[in-house]
């Protein structure tokens, strides 16, 4: 996977960073549904509404942030990201001691949250190639998405844990916790940043409609935009009602969630070390397309777990959906870091971004409404099958017959 990328100190501080930041997001996705579902009774709707907020500001900043990022330095915004969160995040276990937390403060914290996030997120992902060559993008990407997995699997298990022995609202003091570390780690970065050349006439809406078009008019990046927003949109469905279905209906404790969750996603750490060979020996774009078929059938089984040896399903395709949603996510950051120039790489990134988790809070109403109107199992059976058929996005495109991305100087895989 690239173990030598680590010796570059100043990556080797931004993965510590990352995965510090990661762990208490981490620890935060798993804590506050708990939080609302057993300490403030909240209903299904009132759940879903929760990731709503944390995810709306993609609607509402995700374009904005990458025409804003390709004119700045972005250590400094990914510094005052972290700092912004650990604030926000420390108020909840602060309102919890006086008796005074509410789910309106939830709902505004992860709102204002959501807005830092997307300010991080897409620094973060512009911010490697101004600091790696090249030739270091994919180890680098490859590192960085372990930092998910390695979270994904942590702060499922210890947030269940944590909720259980501690309580909910001091595991989501320790997400604080997380965002305060990253940022002092980031700060020790030594590497100058240089600031972007600014354009001659700066118009924010043209910058805009650039990296819009760019995603767009792409026979690659078009496909896999798309595809990621349908399968964005209908995993939140499914995020928005999963923990109410395990309390309510499957009936596990907080740690019991916890636990399951960790041995799926123990998968994820796995795949972050084999991405690189499997794309070398079935070619990127073919492990794109393998990865987005699984993911479909993960969701698409998830809703047949029951208590007893049915669990096993949860495991199964937890496990599944971690090994293709790491291994997509690594290869598609590559490719797109690949095939687009660098002056467009912030844009870029916001675009992806904005068509994919701009999908999470529409994805996060909408489980909210058919877990309500419907029940929380139809719901995730609508889920995976719609995740399933979203795949016909990659496969009607160049992705059928490529093997590998090509380079924007080649003409053919």
């Amino acid at each position: 996977m690239g173990r030598g990328i680590l010796s570059h100190p100043d990556f080797r501080r931004l993965w510590i960073a990352d995965l510090l930041s990661q762990l208490g997001a981490r620890l935060g996705m798993m804590a506050i549904p708990l939080l609302a579902v057993l300490t403030l009774d909240a209903s299904t709707f009132q759940v879903s509404m929760l990731r709503t907020c944390e995810t709306a500001a993609w609607l509402v900043l995700g374009l904005f942030a990458g025409a804003w990022v390709d004119r700045v330095r972005c250590l400094p915004v990914l510094v005052a990201a972290d700092l912004g969160r650990a604030v926000l995040f420390g108020s909840i276990p602060v309102a919890a001691a006086f008796g005074v937390l509410g789910l309106p403060q939830l709902y505004v914290v992860l709102a204002l949250a959501g807005m830092l996030t997307v300010l991080f997120d897409v620094a973060h992902s512009s911010y490697p190639p101004r600091l790696l060559a090249p030739d270091q993008l994919l180890p680098g990407n490859a590192r960085l998405a372990a930092n998910h997995s390695v979270a994904a699997v942590v702060g499922a298990g210890a947030g269940g844990i944590l909720v259980q022995w501690l309580s909910a609202a001091a595991t989501i003091g320790l997400n604080a916790v997380g965002f305060l570390w990253s940022a002092l780690w980031l700060r020790s970065i030594r590497t100058p940043e240089a600031r972007p050349p600014a354009p001659e006439h700066r118009n924010l809406r043209r910058e805009i409609g650039e990296g819009l078009r760019y995603v767009f008019r792409h026979p690659l990046l078009r496909p896999l935009a798309l595809n990621t927003a349908t399968t964005m949109l209908f995993q939140a469905a499914n995020s928005a009602v999963m923990v109410v279905f395990l309390v309510r209906e499957v009936h596990l404790s907080p740690a019991t969630i916890g636990l399951l969750s960790m041995i799926g996603l123990l998968g994820a750490i796995a795949a972050s070390a084999f991405t690189e060979p499997l794309s070398r020996r079935l070619g990127d774009a073919r492990a794109q397309l393998i990865a987005a078929i699984g993911l479909g059938i993960a969701f698409l089984v998830q809703p047949l777990t029951n208590p007893g040896w049915a669990l096993t399903w949860y495991v199964a395709s937890t496990l599944l959906a971690a090994i293709c949603i790491i291994v997509g996510y690594i290869l598609q950051v590559s490719t797109r870091q690949r095939v687009c120039p660098p002056e467009l790489q912030g844009r870029v990134s916001a675009t992806m971004s904005f068509v994919s988790w701009g999908a999470m809070p529409v994805g996060s109403l909408l489980g909210g409404t058919l877990g309500t109107l419907f029940g929380l199992r139809p719901t995730l059976w609508i889920a995976g099958a719609a995740t399933l058929l979203g795949t016909g996005w990659l496969l009607f495109s160049p992705f059928r017959t490529l093997r590998n991305i090509p380079t924007p100087t080649t003409t053919e895989a």
